[in-house]
């Protein structure tokens, strides 16, 4: 384990990966140290998860643009399409307006072409413009642009910004950037994640070596073009060209239609493949009811635009605590949103008593859809879907299931839902250095039709050609890494939980419980688990990589993680082992709100990878042993 884990704080994870999408953070002190923007964290980062630190590479362009079209200090936002660009307007028009105050937006439009470089004998050589959709603000606006980039997901990538500068010509790419204005700080209540301001680089793009007073490690200093030929070539890359091929063959992965997507002789994505019905629980399930975004929470983001554009609206609900982003997405855009965090029998229960009331006061359906987790993020709890199926047909609204920890190869939950949502830059891809999410329509859902209409009408396709190149590469073995992972946190969920106080161990345990969905309302999700012996899967679903630990004291909680060897950063999903103080990474301004519902703000959650599982289980035995040594010593001296 140790040759891939990034111990620096603030480099990437995996290390040396110029677009991870995962940072270190590997003691306690430093995850708060971040969240309350302590400069040494802040000024170690060299990379973050993209919807909260923006690329280094997306900084130096945006810097540029700024030069180039902003005035009077004016900072921007990079959107790849000019509807997205217009939708950051009008959400910052808007909430500023909410906030009481006003605030001014611009759009401008920047193509850059190959032909921009002016080099001897230069063409476009394949390779096609860059077309840049920019919103100015002025620069005390920035925290309103944030929001936009974190909820949506629909911010330009790291690669395209990349693509970008290698067409600039390079007197502009060297150009010294302006720092950036300062913004004033916010107050203790408001979540960082939101307000974090930026800097320009006035380094390259990829930064080079670093003395003794920089940031210890940086991104490979490989270049596109060599990395781009190495992939190719002696790697597993499609060509650049073969984007919509690749494409093509995720769809297919996730609508489950490849007989032998393992066998590489045909290429998945190509015209001569071979095509089945669906193994997804719904035959009829075909690439075309597949669509591709640039990340998950894009995904989920467009769900909801999806529902607003093509049902009567109404608010909508939100079903079991959730990942952060989806409650804010919910609450922010439409009419808002009716929240039952605990997501229990009860709280469906208080869910079909408020439906009853609202149905008899109206004739239009009394909400919109329906956003559940299936498991939940952190607490891997699974929502009872053949109850809240049965009130959606009888109220009429939408069913939106994100599948992102359980994963198709695990459960099948397409027949309970009209629209399924995934975060592919999790398991799909493993190797957490490219970004992507998928939406998945129910061909045998009531309002499939208009669904399929309205997406007809307005799918914009913004996934980066160069990123559905790398997620195409990673997903092929997908379905293996998911078995072996279920394997190992299996088997490691079974040992920690035998010394836990809900396994029924005793003192001088530490761990207080184990959250995962093979103990976590087991019933629900061993209703959609798959089993091989009933369908046409030949293995049977397992219980996914994620799990969640308490521990009976906090002082317990820091000292099991700080020496928990393996890397430590946000995300999930990956093909190594990554352990992150969850409730403190998203929920720091708002720890008291959260512990309402069952989550402790020590919380630990672990995503298990693929390495041996002797050294996966003397890794956390070490790491219990010190927090058990540590609560010792603690009892000791009292």
């Amino acid at each position: 384990m140790s040759a891939t884990i990034a111990t620096t704080l603030g480099t990437s994870v995996p290390p040396f990966t110029p677009h991870a999408i995962s940072v270190s953070l590997p003691t306690w002190r430093d995850n708060v140290g971040y969240e309350e923007g302590e400069k040494r964290v802040v000024d170690a980062m060299v990379i973050g998860y993209p919807r909260f630190f923006i690329h280094l590479s997306i900084q130096k362009l945006a810097g540029i643009c700024e030069q180039k079209f902003g005035v009077n200090g004016e900072k921007c936002l990079l959107c790849p399409t000019k509807r997205l660009a217009e939708d950051c307007r009008t959400f910052m028009l808007s909430r500023s307006a909410e906030a009481g105050t006003t605030t001014s937006v611009r759009l401008v439009q920047f193509v850059v072409c190959p032909e921009d470089k002016k080099t001897n004998g230069s063409s476009r050589n394949g390779v096609n413009c860059v077309e840049l959709h920019i919103v100015l603000f002025p620069a005390a606006s920035f925290p309103l642009a944030k929001q936009f980039w974190q909820h949506t997901g629909m911010g330009i990538s790291s690669r395209l910004a990349e693509r970008a500068l290698s067409l600039l010509p390079d007197e502009t790419v060297q150009t010294k950037s302006p720092a950036p204005a300062p913004i004033a700080r916010p107050m203790k209540s408001t979540n960082r994640h939101y307000s974090r301001s930026i800097s320009i680089p006035k380094s390259p793009t990829i930064p080079g070596p670093t003395s003794p007073t920089k940031r210890a490690e940086e991104p490979d200093t490989i270049g596109a073009d060599e990395s781009t030929y190495l992939e190719e070539r002696y790697g597993r890359n499609l060509p650049v060209a073969a984007a919509a091929a690749a494409k093509r063959a995720m769809r297919r992965r996730i609508a489950g239609v490849l007989v032998n997507d393992g066998h590489h002789d045909t290429h998945a994505g190509s015209n001569d493949v071979e095509i089945g019905p669906s193994s997804r629980g719904v035959s009829d399930v075909t690439e075309d009811d597949v669509f591709l975004y640039p990340t998950g929470m894009s995904a989920i983001w467009s769900a909801h635009q999806l529902a607003l554009g093509a049902r009567p609206h109404a608010k909508s609900v939100c079903f079991g605590f959730p990942y952060t982003d989806t409650l804010k997405i919910l609450q922010k855009w439409g009419p808002g949103c009716h929240f039952y965090g605990h997501g229990s029998a009860t709280d469906i229960d208080s869910l079909a008593e408020m439906l009853e009331k609202e149905a008899s006061t109206s004739s239009s359906p009394p909400i919109l859809a329906l956003f559940t987790e299936f498991p939940s993020n952190p607490l891997l709890r699974s929502p009872d879907l053949v109850r809240l199926r049965e009130l959606a047909d009888k109220y009429n609204f939408l069913m939106v299931v994100d599948e992102t920890i359980a994963n198709l190869v695990n459960v099948e939950l397409l027949p309970y839902a009209d629209i399924v949502v995934s975060s592919l830059s999790k398991i799909f891809s493993g190797d957490a250095n490219v970004m992507g999410g998928s939406l998945v329509l129910n061909p045998k859902g009531r309002h499939y039709q208009e669904l399929k209409a309205y997406m007809a009408a307005n799918y914009e396709d913004c996934y980066f050609d160069e990123d559905a190149i790398y997620m195409e590469r990673n997903s092929r073995n997908f379905r293996k890494r998911i078995y072996a992972i279920n394997e190992n946190t299996e088997a490691l969920c079974d040992f920690l939980r035998a010394q836990s106080l809900a396994g029924g161990a005793s003192a001088p345990c530490v761990i207080k419980d184990v959250y995962y969905p093979k103990w976590s309302t087991p019933e629900n999700y061993e209703r959609c688990r798959i089993k091989a012996a009933t369908s046409d899967h030949q293995r049977d679903g397992g219980y996914g990589g994620l799990f969640s630990l308490t521990f009976t004291t906090r002082a317990a909680s820091h000292v099991f993680f700080d020496n928990l060897h393996c890397n430590k950063g946000p995300s999930l999903g990956t093909n190594f082992t990554i352990a992150s103080p969850y409730v403190i990474l998203a929920h720091y301004a708002e720890l008291d709100w959260v512990e309402q519902f069952g989550v402790d703000p020590g919380l630990v959650r672990i995503s298990v990878g693929l390495e041996d599982r002797g050294t996966l289980l003397a890794a956390f035995e070490k790491a219990l042993r010190a927090a058990e040594e540590a609560v010792k010593s603690s009892e000791a001296t009292q």
